[in-house]
C-alpha cells in the first residue's frame, strides 16, 4: 500500500509537469510573425464606384441589370474566385479566376428577375485574392404589378364586340 505522504508527491509531481507542459505551449508570440508569408496582406485591392445601386421603379418585365464598376487599386493581380446572388432571382457575371492588372477596370454584371413585382433589396457576395477578400454588392428597388389584360378584349370597338343580332 502507497503512503499518503507518497501519493502527496506524486501528485505534485505530476502537478509540476502539467503545469510546465501548459507554460511552454503558451509562448507569446514572436513580434515578427505578421511579417511571415502566411501572415502577409495581399496587396490586391478592389475599390468599386458605389456598392449600392437602387433601379428606383421598373416596369414588369424590364430592364433590372446594372453593371458595378471596378477598378483594382493594389499592386498585384486580383483574382474574383467567387460570387454569389442572395437568391436565386439575383445573378450576377464577373470575370472569372481571370487575373486582374492593378490599375485595370473592370465590371460585375448583377441581373435582377423583374418578372417578381414588389420591393426588392438583394445583395451578391463577391470573394477574391483582395486585402478584403469578401465584398458585398446591393441592389434594390420597385417592380410595378404586371399589367392585366382583359378576359374579353374589345379589339378599339365601342360596343363589346358580341355579334348583333339579325332584323326580322
Amino acid at each position: 500500500m502507497i503512503k499518503l505522504s507518497s501519493m502527496k508527491k506524486l501528485f505534485f509531481t505530476i502537478s509540476i509537469f502539467a503545469l510546465s507542459s501548459f507554460i511552454s505551449r503558451a509562448q507569446p508570440v514572436p513580434a515578427n510573425a505578421a511579417a511571415t508569408p502566411a501572415a502577409s496582406a495581399s496587396l490586391s485591392e478592389m475599390t468599386f464606384d458605389k456598392d449600392v445601386h437602387d433601379f428606383g421603379t421598373i416596369e414588369y418585365g424590364g430592364n433590372g441589370t446594372y453593371e458595378f464598376k471596378f477598378k483594382n487599386t493594389g499592386k498585384e493581380p486580383l483574382i474574383i474566385t467567387d460570387a454569389k446572388g442572395s437568391c436565386g432571382c439575383t445573378v450576377p457575371t464577373y470575370p472569372k479566376n481571370i487575373p486582374i492588372k492593378p490599375g485595370e477596370i473592370q465590371v460585375i454584371k448583377v441581373t435582377y428577375d423583374t418578372k417578381r413585382a414588389g420591393n426588392f433589396n438583394k445583395t451578391v457576395t463577391i470573394h477574391s485574392n483582395a486585402k478584403t477578400p469578401e465584398k458585398i454588392l446591393t441592389i434594390k428597388g420597385t417592380v410595378q404589378p404586371a399589367v392585366v389584360e382583359e378576359a374579353f378584349p374589345t379589339n378599339g370597338k365601342k360596343d363589346d364586340g358580341a355579334t348583333p343580332l339579325e332584323k326580322h
